[in-house]
């Protein structure tokens, strides 16, 4: 095995960590794709040779990529941040495979992403290599163009609003309980029984995309999210039992057979807390539902 051979095996081996580094970074699944093969792409024409700690040398590339995507990103968005929804991960209610275990380690909510999304671009890199990925200040201070002290003020002020992000459950099967009463209430149009199962202060965000205007924005209350799961009670009853980035949740069908909406319902201290409804048919369509369609 000559050098460029050596390095793209290694390359490999660290490619499911990259793109877990990545997907936290950016919230799009394509995007993590694209900023790995671009991070790969740098590594070729880099000299190798001297790196000690190549694994670290990886993620600092992958960072810089990153960072600029982010970066472009904020200068071209159309759509507000408040209504627009990272990419989910969906698995069966079973569990998820290996490769999904990878990229969802130590967890990554929809509802964690959501919040992510709304720090700015060297908050979001130097929170997600800190916290997440334990890459000390002075490291990442080169990569968001900082001074150490500088980095660890930014990554406090995301520490901040990442925590203000709902926390599920630990026990799964009690999620799962709670989540099929709201399912159970709503394809049933019981309006007390859907208020009972949601906390008070239940957050819906829905991104419904260019496509459905009507399912776009943010719905607060407990009585205001049972009205709006009233209105789509036909497609509860379609729904399947998923996994959304490792918390319950469910995909509604249309009756083509095509995805309607996929739901992630965070539920906390036996109440659901957020629910988050990516309904845009053009990233629906590129999702890999093929282990739970119907």
């Amino acid at each position: 095995m000559n050098d460029d051979e050596w390095l793209a095996a290694r390359f490999e081996d660290h490619r499911p960590r990259l793109r877990s580094v990545a997907y936290r970074m950016l919230g799009s699944l394509s995007e993590a794709d694209d900023a790995v093969q671009d991070a790969w792409i740098r590594v070729t024409r880099a000299d190798a040779s001297t790196v000690d700690n190549l694994g670290g040398w990886l993620t600092t590339i992958v960072a810089r990529v990153c960072l600029n995507m982010l970066r472009a990103r904020r200068t071209r968005r159309e759509a507000p941040l408040e209504t627009h929804l990272p990419d989910p991960v969906v698995s069966p209610q079973d569990g998820m495979d290996p490769e999904q275990e990878a990229l969802l380690a130590d967890s990554v909510g929809l509802a964690m992403l959501v919040v992510l999304d709304s720090l700015t671009p060297a908050e979001r890199v130097a929170f997600v290599l800190h916290d997440v990925f334990a890459v000390p200040f002075d490291e990442i201070a080169p990569i968001v163009g900082r001074t150490p002290t500088t980095t660890r003020q930014l990554a406090s002020r995301a520490r901040r609003r990442v925590q203000g992000a709902p926390v599920p459950d630990v026990d799964l099967d009690e999620q799962w309980a709670v989540v099929d009463a709201f399912l159970a209430a709503a394809r049933d149009g019981d309006f007390d029984r859907l208020v009972a199962v949601l906390d008070p202060d239940v957050v819906v965000h829905a991104d419904g995309g260019v496509a459905r205007p009507g399912l776009v924005g943010v719905t607060r209350g407990a009585r205001a999210v049972a009205e709006q799961a009233m209105s789509f009670r036909r497609f509860g009853e379609t729904a399947t039992r998923v996994l959304v980035n490792g918390v319950p949740g469910g995909v509604a069908w249309s009756p083509d057979g095509s995805p309607f909406a996929v739901l992630a319902l965070t539920v906390r201290g036996g109440k659901v807390v957020a629910i988050d409804v990516l309904a845009d048919p053009d990233r629906l369509a590129q999702l890999d539902l093929t282990e739970v369609a119907r």
